[in-house]
């Protein structure tokens, strides 16, 4: 077996041929994920993500699409497929297949992934740790300094209206609204009163109190209110400089993101559940958000969010990367991150995890060091392999499924143009 730098070893990339394409399903993350791998005819493999949430069917039936094609014509495959992907979850199969692409055709190179990207403008990786919330401000203050304490000099936690439900006189909705999920914000009729955005804002102010402000602190998860008590809300939130205000509102609203920029003073973000650079375009057009946030196992993958980056960098707008999954979608975003000039931070969503580091071989651990990655300088995505034993004890207990044979995804067959 090749070690990580040792992976071009009579491997012809001129005529590499894929043969097989295989699914992992794994549990016990912050959310169920799934890796894909693709096998070649000369012995070396690619791996991806598919993101956490998404079903691995997205993947599998690409498969027929890639057979007997060859993975360094990463671009090409890449449009050949990308019509079978779509915003939020649905763009899972598309990106995990092109991460795996790159990985796979950085082996066959033997350069690493950020160089078919165009190369890299810096050495490691700075990373956000996202923490699960606390009902009291001064606890969850204390675990977001124990993060600090770990090395984490970025900082992302929820601040929403589950912390104020149940509590009388926070919350206006109409009946059952409170309960669901299903309901996009300016459709629910939910708002926040005075008291419940005091309550809040005193939550930060005592998360604030144990943390200080030399560290960037961004905010999520505000729950699915209306524009208007958006902009109330934040208004009162902008006196603790937060880094950024996350989805306060469904990204398809371009009109109401513009609204609600121009209306407070901390920058907003979004960008998680948008696949493809079209999707950003109206966004970055009217200059309605400060920071995009892909999640590039739905954005495309590798080079597409690249593409999404330089067009953020054009208008002036950063770009964080969102990711709640496995090292493997982790270090496709290391290498995005590398070789994209406007970007800033990337989340780590693992760090209560022990094993997550383990499930990947070649690189050091922790994987995250001081707050940051270092960009691996092995071929494709720079991981040695994966770890068969740590694998097989976190399977997903309703798909224990270890890159089983998938031949029934073999022969199905379309007229998949777009065009006549």
């Amino acid at each position: 077996m090749t070690g990580p730098h040792q992976a071009r070893t009579q491997v012809d990339p001129t005529t590499l041929k894929i043969t097989d394409l295989r699914i992992a399903n794994l549990a016990g993350l912050p959310f169920r994920c799934s890796v894909l791998r693709i096998d070649t005819d000369q012995g070396i493999c690619g791996y991806g993500e598919v993101r956490d949430g998404a079903s691995p069917t997205f993947a599998l039936m690409l498969k027929n699409r890639l057979l007997g094609e060859n993975p360094c014509d990463v671009d090409r495959l890449f449009r050949k497929i990308r019509q079978f992907g779509h915003h939020a979850r649905q763009g899972g199969g598309v990106s995990g297949v092109e991460m795996a692409l790159m990985d796979t055709a950085g082996k066959a190179y033997g350069v690493p992934a950020y160089q078919l990207a165009g190369g890299k403008f810096r050495d490691r990786v700075l990373c956000y740790c996202d923490t699960p919330s606390l009902p009291d401000g001064r606890e969850m203050g204390k675990r977001l300094k124990e993060r600090m304490d770990r090395g984490f000099r970025f900082l992302k936690m929820d601040v929403g209206i589950d912390l104020v439900k149940g509590i009388p006189g926070t919350l206006i909705a109409p009946p059952g609204m409170l309960e669901r999920t299903d309901v996009m914000h300016p459709f629910t009729g939910i708002q926040i009163t005075d008291k419940g955005i005091e309550i809040l804002c005193d939550y930060v102010e005592n998360v604030r109190a144990i943390i200080g402000y030399e560290v960037p602190l961004a905010v999520d998860h505000f729950g699915h209110l209306g524009l208007e008590s958006c902009i109330r809300l934040g208004q009162a939130l902008d006196r603790y400089s937060l880094a950024w205000y996350e989805d306060m509102i469904p990204w398809q609203f371009t009109d109401q993101w513009l609204q609600l920029s121009r209306a407070v003073q901390t920058p907003v973000c979004t960008g998680e559940d948008i696949y493809l650079k079209e999707g950003f375009k109206p966004l970055l057009r009217e200059r309605a958000v400060s920071v995009i946030h892909p999640d590039l196992a739905t954005s495309g993958g590798i080079l597409e969010t690249k593409k999404i980056g330089d067009l953020a960098g054009e208008h002036g707008v950063a770009m964080a990367l969102h990711h709640a999954g496995t090292p493997i979608g982790a270090l496709a975003s290391v290498h995005c991150a590398a070789a994209t000039e406007n970007f800033t931070v990337l989340e780590n969503h693992a760090v209560d995890i022990p094993w997550w580091d383990d499930l990947v071989t070649g690189l050091p651990k922790p994987l995250v060091r001081d707050g940051f990655i270092e960009v691996p300088t092995g071929p494709g995505l720079g991981f040695g392999g994966i770890d068969e034993e740590v694998f097989r004890a976190h399977l997903d207990p309703e798909s224990p499924n270890f890159f089983e044979p998938t031949e029934t995804w073999d022969a199905e067959r379309s007229h998949d143009r777009l065009w006549s």
